[in-house]
């Protein structure tokens, strides 16, 4: 039985584990033909490893993380934590200062 529960929760732990070697991670998936809509902010966050990954390039990477729309923040801390969404126009409306909060909230945590 445990190893059937063990093998249905493979994808899960997949789909939640991050693409990045540091704990806190902040990853921007794009694609080349959005490019119009980078979030132009995204490098400039602090006290995290920061991440773009055209979706376009790498489809089954969208498929694993489920990105339906893009610009997509996601931050993780080993798994994710938090995920920013574009809306219909996609255009992310999430500010620095709140994805940024997430990475200080993450790192208080540690402590």
């Amino acid at each position: 039985m445990k190893k059937l529960l063990i093998l249905l929760l493979l994808p899960i732990l997949a789909y939640t584990q991050s693409p990045c070697d540091a704990d806190v991670c902040v990853v921007q998936f794009n694609a080349g033909w959005n490019s119009g809509n980078d979030v132009e902010w995204h490098g400039k966050l602090k006290d995290c490893e920061i991440k773009y990954i055209d979706i376009a390039a790498y489809p089954d990477v969208a498929s694993k993380y489920e990105i339906v729309v893009v610009p997509t923040i996601v931050v993780f801390n080993g798994k994710e934590v938090k995920r920013f969404q574009a809306d219909i126009s996609f255009a992310i409306a999430a500010t620095k200062s709140e994805v940024q909060e997430v990475v200080d909230e993450i790192l208080m945590d540690q402590f």
